[in-house]
């Protein structure tokens, strides 16, 4: 039976940008309200919110629930690993940070192409398996947003893994780069359980374009925008869909549009294919705001942020000044932030980014939109 998880990827803060700066008691809300709902299922990683997302689980499960009433899933972060003498300071070191004494499933994070140096220098399947021998892990496995050819790949060599994680949506669906459906295929095949990261895409499929939203209003007019997203998901062969919430309001409403999801019929299925042509032709930045690049980014430019206001800017396709922009130029004025026209070019966020965005091309572009005279910038 799928059940819903808890993504603690994108939690609320006290201050706009600072991710270490954590909502902690609006936290403890979320987990109280997705507890009392009857799931126990949350995943986090090294990397989260600036290296303390583990630690949050902590403070907000581990020290209020007891152990057998929750499962936690976290990731070996492969973009820090060049050698084998790190694994086991690591894994320790996200053990003591989550405090618990075993994870329920640990996953190498993001094997694909921007962290082949992990994986193909350093023996982490015999680790983690070796982990698993030892008692510390219940259940080993991958996230990846490789393609179905490279997950493959991966699961002929590897049939010790027992789950992958992977990015599944209904406009990802059918995408030639990513391949969720064929993805999930391949998966079945070789008999893996399925978790799904992104069902809303980032946030994208909560906010589609007018002429989408329309579609789908005069087919449904009482139904969100945002549940025929996770309609699509909860009904898929898989075990958990992972969602995101930056708010107590979007994790009640994700708990209710997850016990509200009916199957689609065949019409609403053609709908959706409708939907994701007006979406692709209407996006600019396939960006899902996960962050990766933020973290590599020296100039400290949030670019996640400024791609989030450049979309936005782009989709209400007006010349000159926009709310965005003015949005834009107030996140300008923040401490310890980069502006877009900053960016060095050095290449280490296209290196760190799964959707495989040119950043630093992307970036001249909102540099060019925003920062302009009617914003107040000056050449």
């Amino acid at each position: 039976m799928t059940q819903l998880g808890m993504g603690m990827m994108r939690l609320p803060l006290l201050v706009e940008n600072d991710f270490k700066n954590i909502d902690y008691e609006q936290v403890n809300q979320m987990v109280d309200a997705y507890m009392e709902a009857g799931f126990n299922h949350f995943d986090t990683a090294y990397v989260y919110h600036e290296g303390i997302g583990e630690e949050v689980f902590r403070k907000t499960v581990v020290e209020r629930y007891p152990r057998d009433s929750f499962k936690i899933a976290t990731k070996l972060p492969l973009f820090v690993i060049t050698e084998e003498s790190q694994l086991e300071p690591i894994f320790n070191e996200q053990l003591e940070n989550c405090g618990v004494e075993y994870f329920d499933y640990y996953m190498l994070h993001n094997v694909s192409g921007f962290t082949e140096n992990a994986w193909k220098n350093v023996d982490l399947y015999s680790f983690i398996q070796k982990k698993k021998e030892e008692g510390y892990i219940k259940h080993i496995g991958i996230s990846t947003h490789g393609n179905a050819e490279f997950l493959e790949e991966i699961l002929i060599t590897h049939p010790e893994l027992e789950f992958v994680l992977l990015q599944i949506n209904y406009l990802d669906w059918e995408d030639e780069g990513l391949e969720s459906r064929k993805c999930l295929e391949v998966a079945k095949k070789y008999d893996k359980s399925v978790m799904i990261m992104e069902p809303y895409k980032g946030g994208f499929l909560a906010d589609v374009p007018e002429k989408a939203e329309k579609l789908m209003k005069n087919y449904q007019p009482d139904r969100s925008i945002v549940s025929w997203a996770m309609r699509f998901v909860a009904n898929l062969d898989v075990c958990v869909v992972l969602t995101g919430a930056s708010s107590i309001d979007q994790l009640k409403n994700n708990i209710e549009e997850f016990k509200n999801a009916d199957p689609l019929n065949d019409e609403e299925f053609k709908i959706l294919e409708e939907v994701s042509d007006i979406i692709n032709t209407s996006i600019t930045v396939n960006c899902t705001k996960c962050r990766y690049c933020v973290d590599e980014c020296g100039q400290e430019i949030d670019i996640a942020k400024v791609f989030d206001l450049y979309n936005k800017h782009k989709l209400i396709d007006i010349q000159g000044w926009s709310q965005y922009g003015n949005a834009y130029l107030n996140y300008t004025k923040l401490p310890n932030t980069g502006l877009a026209s900053e960016c060095i070019e050095c290449g280490l966020c296209v290196e760190e980014c799964p959707q495989q965005i040119n950043i630093p091309d992307v970036l001249k572009d909102v540099a060019e939109t925003f920062e302009t005279e009617v914003y107040g910038f000056t050449k």
